[in-house]
Protein backbone atom coordinates (compact mmCIF):
# COMPACT_ATOMS: atom_id res chain seq x y z
CA UNK A 1 0.00 0.00 0.00
CA UNK A 2 1.13 3.54 -0.80
CA UNK A 3 -0.22 7.02 -0.02
CA UNK A 4 -1.31 9.67 -2.47
CA UNK A 5 -2.38 13.19 -1.57
CA UNK A 6 -5.32 15.32 -2.71
CA UNK A 7 -4.70 19.05 -2.23
CA UNK A 8 -7.58 21.54 -2.29
CA UNK A 9 -6.54 25.18 -2.54
CA UNK A 10 -7.88 28.70 -2.92
CA UNK A 11 -5.31 31.30 -3.99
CA UNK A 12 -7.53 34.38 -3.91
CA UNK A 13 -6.73 35.28 -7.54
CA UNK A 14 -9.36 37.04 -9.63
CA UNK A 15 -10.15 33.80 -11.50
CA UNK A 16 -10.33 31.71 -8.31
CA UNK A 17 -12.64 34.29 -6.73
CA UNK A 18 -14.91 34.22 -9.81
CA UNK A 19 -15.06 30.42 -9.52
CA UNK A 20 -15.79 30.69 -5.79
CA UNK A 21 -18.58 33.21 -6.43
CA UNK A 22 -20.33 30.83 -8.84
CA UNK A 23 -19.80 27.61 -6.89
CA UNK A 24 -20.05 29.00 -3.33
CA UNK A 25 -17.30 26.49 -2.50
CA UNK A 26 -14.46 26.98 -0.04
CA UNK A 27 -11.80 25.79 -2.50
CA UNK A 28 -11.38 26.53 -6.20
CA UNK A 29 -8.45 24.32 -7.23
CA UNK A 30 -7.37 20.70 -6.74
CA UNK A 31 -4.05 18.92 -7.26
CA UNK A 32 -2.74 15.41 -6.76
CA UNK A 33 0.62 14.57 -5.18
CA UNK A 34 2.62 11.37 -5.00
CA UNK A 35 4.60 12.29 -1.89
CA UNK A 36 3.96 13.73 1.57
CA UNK A 37 6.27 16.71 0.98
CA UNK A 38 4.25 17.67 -2.14
CA UNK A 39 7.38 17.78 -4.28
CA UNK A 40 5.54 15.66 -6.87
CA UNK A 41 2.30 17.70 -7.03
CA UNK A 42 0.44 18.02 -10.34
CA UNK A 43 -2.64 19.66 -11.79
CA UNK A 44 -3.94 21.75 -14.66
CA UNK A 45 -3.57 25.44 -13.97
CA UNK A 46 -1.42 28.51 -14.57
CA UNK A 47 1.85 27.93 -16.35
CA UNK A 48 2.85 31.53 -15.58
CA UNK A 49 2.06 33.04 -12.17
CA UNK A 50 1.07 36.43 -13.65
CA UNK A 51 -1.16 35.15 -16.47
CA UNK A 52 -4.27 33.04 -15.77
CA UNK A 53 -4.88 32.46 -19.48
CA UNK A 54 -1.61 30.66 -20.16
CA UNK A 55 -2.53 27.36 -18.55
CA UNK A 56 -2.10 23.63 -18.96
CA UNK A 57 -0.48 20.62 -17.30
CA UNK A 58 1.65 21.88 -14.45
CA UNK A 59 4.10 20.41 -11.94
CA UNK A 60 3.24 22.58 -8.93
CA UNK A 61 5.52 23.53 -6.04
CA UNK A 62 4.60 25.17 -2.74
CA UNK A 63 7.45 27.69 -2.96
CA UNK A 64 7.50 28.30 -6.70
CA UNK A 65 5.24 29.68 -9.39
CA UNK A 66 1.63 30.53 -8.58
CA UNK A 67 1.74 29.33 -4.97
CA UNK A 68 4.88 31.39 -4.29
CA UNK A 69 3.21 34.49 -5.76
CA UNK A 70 -0.02 34.00 -3.79
CA UNK A 71 1.38 33.52 -0.30
CA UNK A 72 -2.04 33.48 1.39
CA UNK A 73 -3.21 30.38 -0.51
CA UNK A 74 -5.52 28.37 1.75
CA UNK A 75 -5.27 24.59 1.61
CA UNK A 76 -6.88 21.40 2.80
CA UNK A 77 -4.80 18.26 2.29
CA UNK A 78 -5.96 14.66 2.40
CA UNK A 79 -3.95 11.46 2.31
CA UNK A 80 -5.38 8.32 0.78
CA UNK A 81 -4.12 4.73 0.78
CA UNK A 82 -3.98 3.01 -2.60
CA UNK A 83 -2.67 -0.33 -3.81
CA UNK A 84 0.92 -0.42 -5.09
CA UNK A 85 -0.36 -1.19 -8.59
CA UNK A 86 -2.72 1.81 -8.51
CA UNK A 87 0.08 4.07 -7.25
CA UNK A 88 2.33 2.93 -10.08
CA UNK A 89 -0.42 3.55 -12.66
CA UNK A 90 -0.92 7.08 -11.29
CA UNK A 91 2.82 7.77 -11.41
CA UNK A 92 3.19 6.34 -14.93
CA UNK A 93 0.20 8.29 -16.28
CA UNK A 94 1.46 11.55 -14.78
CA UNK A 95 4.97 10.95 -16.16
CA UNK A 96 3.51 10.20 -19.58
CA UNK A 97 1.46 13.43 -19.50
CA UNK A 98 4.44 15.44 -18.32
CA UNK A 99 6.54 14.20 -21.25
CA UNK A 100 3.77 15.21 -23.67
CA UNK A 101 2.57 18.32 -21.79
CA UNK A 102 2.67 20.50 -24.92
CA UNK A 103 -0.10 18.34 -26.42
CA UNK A 104 -2.47 19.01 -23.47
CA UNK A 105 -4.63 22.10 -23.13
CA UNK A 106 -6.49 23.81 -20.30
CA UNK A 107 -10.27 23.36 -20.54
CA UNK A 108 -11.28 26.99 -19.94
CA UNK A 109 -14.74 26.50 -21.51
CA UNK A 110 -15.31 23.39 -19.41
CA UNK A 111 -14.35 25.30 -16.29
CA UNK A 112 -16.90 28.05 -16.94
CA UNK A 113 -19.54 25.52 -18.07
CA UNK A 114 -19.50 24.04 -14.54
CA UNK A 115 -21.35 27.15 -13.32
CA UNK A 116 -24.30 26.30 -15.60
CA UNK A 117 -24.07 22.55 -14.90
CA UNK A 118 -22.81 21.66 -18.37
CA UNK A 119 -19.87 19.54 -19.46
CA UNK A 120 -17.56 20.60 -22.29
CA UNK A 121 -15.16 17.90 -23.39
CA UNK A 122 -12.27 17.89 -25.84
CA UNK A 123 -9.47 15.32 -26.20
CA UNK A 124 -6.39 16.04 -24.07
CA UNK A 125 -8.10 19.03 -22.45
CA UNK A 126 -8.69 19.33 -18.71
CA UNK A 127 -9.30 21.78 -15.91
CA UNK A 128 -7.90 20.85 -12.48
CA UNK A 129 -10.78 18.75 -11.13
CA UNK A 130 -11.23 16.89 -14.42
CA UNK A 131 -7.54 16.02 -14.41
CA UNK A 132 -7.46 14.65 -10.84
CA UNK A 133 -10.65 12.65 -11.43
CA UNK A 134 -9.21 11.28 -14.69
CA UNK A 135 -5.95 10.22 -12.99
CA UNK A 136 -7.81 8.42 -10.19
CA UNK A 137 -10.18 6.66 -12.57
CA UNK A 138 -7.40 5.67 -15.00
CA UNK A 139 -5.55 4.00 -12.12
CA UNK A 140 -8.59 1.94 -11.12
CA UNK A 141 -9.48 3.84 -7.94
CA UNK A 142 -13.25 3.85 -7.38
CA UNK A 143 -14.17 7.38 -6.32
CA UNK A 144 -17.77 7.83 -7.55
CA UNK A 145 -17.35 11.52 -8.35
CA UNK A 146 -19.94 13.47 -10.36
CA UNK A 147 -19.58 13.84 -14.12
CA UNK A 148 -19.50 17.64 -13.81
CA UNK A 149 -16.73 17.89 -11.26
CA UNK A 150 -15.59 20.67 -8.92
CA UNK A 151 -12.64 20.68 -6.50
CA UNK A 152 -15.00 20.52 -3.50
CA UNK A 153 -16.35 17.17 -4.72
CA UNK A 154 -13.06 15.56 -3.66
CA UNK A 155 -14.06 16.11 -0.01
CA UNK A 156 -16.58 13.28 -0.50
CA UNK A 157 -14.03 10.63 -1.52
CA UNK A 158 -14.21 7.69 0.91
CA UNK A 159 -11.19 6.34 2.81
CA UNK A 160 -9.29 9.61 2.82
CA UNK A 161 -7.77 11.26 5.88
CA UNK A 162 -7.46 14.99 6.45
CA UNK A 163 -3.84 15.70 7.36
CA UNK A 164 -3.68 19.49 7.12
CA UNK A 165 -5.79 22.62 6.87
CA UNK A 166 -4.31 26.12 6.79
CA UNK A 167 -2.01 28.26 4.67
CA UNK A 168 -0.29 26.13 2.04
CA UNK A 169 3.06 27.83 2.68
CA UNK A 170 2.94 26.64 6.32
CA UNK A 171 2.30 23.00 5.42
CA UNK A 172 5.91 21.84 5.65
CA UNK A 173 6.44 23.74 8.90
CA UNK A 174 3.84 21.72 10.80
CA UNK A 175 4.18 17.99 11.28
CA UNK A 176 1.14 15.85 10.68
CA UNK A 177 1.24 14.71 14.32
CA UNK A 178 1.05 18.33 15.49
CA UNK A 179 -1.83 19.04 13.13
CA UNK A 180 -3.77 15.91 14.15
CA UNK A 181 -3.26 16.73 17.83
CA UNK A 182 -4.62 20.26 17.28
CA UNK A 183 -7.54 18.88 15.24
CA UNK A 184 -8.47 16.38 17.98
CA UNK A 185 -8.22 19.08 20.66
CA UNK A 186 -10.39 21.42 18.58
CA UNK A 187 -13.05 18.74 18.02
CA UNK A 188 -12.93 17.79 21.71
CA UNK A 189 -13.53 21.42 22.73
CA UNK A 190 -16.52 21.64 20.38
CA UNK A 191 -17.95 18.44 21.90
CA UNK A 192 -17.26 19.72 25.43
CA UNK A 193 -14.83 16.88 26.20
CA UNK A 194 -11.99 19.20 27.26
Amino acid sequence: MRKIYIILTHTGTVLSNIIKTYTKDEYSHVSIALDEELEEMYSFGRLRPYNAFVAGFVHEKINEGTFKRFKKTKAMIFSMMVEDEQYNKIKNKIQEMEKEKETYKFNIWGLFAVSIHKKVEEPKTFYCAEFVKYILEESGIKVELPEIIRPENFKSIPNKKEIYKGLLRNYKNKTHKQYLKELIESCSRKEGII
